[in-house]
């Protein structure tokens, strides 16, 4: 058995830590400190929890790639987290808030999807170096990583990188080119806001239904909320965690079967029992929406899910060692034609529909960003429109696994060799 120079190899220790830098983490991105705020008004939170993790595999104190963290964070935490982000969707609401916002988003996801593919195919026509490689160091298997990011969130990211497995250098790289492609992009996003006006003049869009929307959402959110019980708290659990048993039974069942049968079907993934673990789990959870038991968004199901996204973060960002970084500077090129493409695709399209500004920037959040920023970028409108992010990321969730899936083939199809 192969043995650790880590200073610290048991995991409990190791998990400790982790918990104590998402805790400093989200108490020091809260704080009301002014340095605090300014500080992470420049770097986001989400890139500390992965980056913090990073130093201690960086620095020889804890070793990423032995500790069994993140295999436990990945097949239990991970599928539990996407059923109690997913249960809340109403896709019956979504409806509801008229097409131009549901346009705006599926056009979102659309430019995801033929972004990456289409990114590679330009920058191969110059550096095909630049977007090739093989085996794991393939950076087509590391964008489907973004791809899950940019379509769901961290789950559907974290996803991606199981089934696709890039190399933990190339996935460190992805997730900078990610988080600071998509910043830039909110940054822009929230500059907008100040000039909805004249956008909304320029896509001729009548932005009356924001303020209808508003009304509704203020209702909606009063509605459903509530301090969850110790009760509450172990029915959602329970839930999750018999869900993802159910996933993992069904994923044991299928893989093999299809490995034996159709062997062919390992190309598109259709082998790999993670694969069906979270397809299943996924597809739990939007069913599970049909029922009471979306009642408990209420009482925090997507709070509980979220803090299992970032332990599953954390266990990540400990498998990644940052001196590699500087190996893939030109991917910063690939991830900014990337989202160019988003861009243009949904100016476009809005353009076409005479959507609001509101519905684009939301649109775009909704898969750039998820659950995670959607919420923020619609309070920057107005507060009570801040679930309607939630809302589409949520549905974002549902979206991103089998969406950054279909990316991640196309890009393999198309990447140099």
């Amino acid at each position: 058995m192969e043995t650790s120079n880590a200073l610290i190899t048991n995991d409990a220790v190791v998990f400790g830590l982790l918990m104590a830098i998402l805790a400093f983490v989200f108490w020091t991105s809260n704080s009301a400190n002014s340095k605090l705020t300014k500080f992470y008004s420049i770097v986001p939170m989400l890139l500390l929890c992965y980056f913090l993790p990073s130093l201690l595999y960086t620095f020889g104190i804890v070793d990423g790639e032995h500790s069994q963290l993140y295999f436990v964070a990945s097949r239990y935490l991970l599928p539990a987290c996407l059923i109690l982000l997913t249960l809340s969707v109403d896709l019956k609401e979504i409806a509801r808030l008229g097409y131009k916002p549901v346009v705006m988003f599926l056009t979102g996801t659309v430019g995801v999807i033929i972004g990456g593919p289409l990114a590679i195919l330009l920058v191969s026509m110059v550096n095909p170096e630049l977007v090739g490689g093989a085996g794991p160091e393939a950076v087509w298997r590391g964008m489907t990583t973004v791809a899950g990011s940019w379509i769901g969130g961290g789950a559907n990211q974290a996803a991606m990188y199981e089934v696709f497995s890039p190399s933990n250098s190339l996935f460190g790289i992805m997730i900078t080119v990610d988080i600071i492609v998509a910043e830039v992009w909110m940054a822009l996003l929230l500059i907008g806001i100040g000039k909805k006006d004249k956008i909304d003049k320029f896509f001729k869009a009548d932005s009356s239904s924001v303020t209808h929307l508003q009304t509704k959402m203020e209702a909606f959110g009063k509605s459903i909320e509530r301090n969850p019980s110790a009760s509450d708290l172990m029915v959602m659990l329970g839930i999750a965690f018999a869900a993802t048993a159910f996933s993992h039974f069904c994923a044991d069942l299928i893989a093999p079967y299809l490995e034996a049968t159709a062997p062919g079907l390992k190309k598109f993934s259709l082998t790999s029992k993670f694969f069906w673990l979270i397809v299943i789990a996924t597809t739990i959870g939007v069913i599970l929406s049909f029922t009471k038991v979306r009642s408990y968004e209420g009482a925090g199901a997507s709070k509980i899910g979220t803090v299992f996204i970032f332990i599953l973060v954390a266990t990540i960002g400990m498998k990644m060692d940052i001196r590699t970084l500087a190996d893939y500077p030109g991917l910063f090129l690939v991830g900014g034609i990337w989202m160019l493409i988003h861009i243009i695709l949904l100016v476009v399209m809005a353009k076409l529909i005479r959507a609001p500004y509101f519905f684009l920037a939301i649109g775009s959040k909704a898969n750039i960003g998820g659950a995670a920023s959607a919420p923020v970028l619609a309070a920057a409108f107005h507060p009570a429109l801040a679930p309607v992010g939630v809302l589409l990321a949520v549905f974002g969730y549902v979206l991103g696994t089998y969406g950054a899936w279909l990316c991640g083939l196309l890009m393999q199809a198309v990447a140099p060799v």
